[in-house]
């Protein structure tokens, strides 16, 4: 059985799509691209796909991982560009490698996030950036299932910052952007629990709800500060079990070997 991890994007409006909704869309997708999928035993057999940490609805995504399992073996690029004429525009498959190590949601520990704050002043939004990271403890709420739940979310927040405008847009109008980089912790923190953040600290509250999208999720390396690639492990076994036979095939044979 082969596995395939894909990346793939939520952009423009497809960003409304629940995870429901995009699961639909991915199965068929795949019975257009006619992938030989693995499916479930039981009597309701379901294609064997494996979602890790999707973003909530209503967010914009550049870094989306999923998992497939296939009864026979594919090309993960030609796959790759197959599934992606399959799935509307705005759901785009990007990356594809086969799967050689384990434990790919052990390693989405964090998430980078834009969030374009329309008709807040940047430097309000920079007053109120400054607030949240200089405080030692942020107090949020969020409603669940179990009614509304208090939680410190500022440990989670690895950093905060404001970002220059570079988008096309008529300068009468204000607009802040900031870069955020939180920890995937327990219970998580969304942006929008940053958000509620900065109301708490700075009373900070947009006009209009922000336009959030995740620009990468993978691995924290804590000496960078960055979030790395979480399908580089699987490309460098790949390069390595490619290099393997290329190394034993040029090696030098010993004098008086037959």
């Amino acid at each position: 059985m082969q596995r395939i991890r894909l990346r793939y994007t939520k952009r423009g409006r497809l960003r409304f799509t629940s995870h429901r909704d995009f699961q639909r869309a991915f199965e068929r997708a795949l019975r257009r691209a006619e992938v030989p999928m693995a499916y479930s035993a039981g009597f309701t057999p379901h294609p064997k796909v494996s979602y890790a940490n999707a973003a909530p609805t209503g967010t914009g995504s550049e870094a989306e991982f999923l998992e497939i399992a296939l009864t026979a073996s594919r090309d993960p690029e030609t796959l790759r560009v197959l599934l992606d004429e399959s799935l509307p525009a705005g759901l785009d498959i990007v990356d594809a490698v086969e799967a050689r190590t384990s434990g790919l949601a052990d390693r989405l520990t964090a998430s980078v996030w834009e969030l374009r704050l329309d008709g807040v002043d940047p430097a309000e939004a920079q007053r109120a950036v400054e607030a949240f990271t200089k405080a030692d403890t942020v107090e949020v709420q969020r409603m669940t299932k179990n009614g509304v739940r208090t939680f410190d979310a500022r440990p989670a927040v690895v950093q905060l910052e404001t970002q220059s405008e570079t988008a096309d847009r008529p300068t009468d109008q204000p607009c802040a952007i900031l870069r955020l980089v939180v920890r995937h912790v327990t219970p998580a923190v969304r942006p929008d629990d940053v958000l509620s953040g900065l109301r708490a600290v700075a009373d900070l509250a947009p006009p209009v709800p922000a336009a959030v999208t995740r620009l990468a999720q993978g691995p924290f390396d804590e000496e960078t500060g960055t979030v790395t690639d979480p399908l580089a492990p699987d490309r460098e076994a790949a390069e390595a079990l490619t290099a393997a036979p290329a190394a034993a095939a040029t090696a030098p044979v010993p004098e008086g070997s037959a």
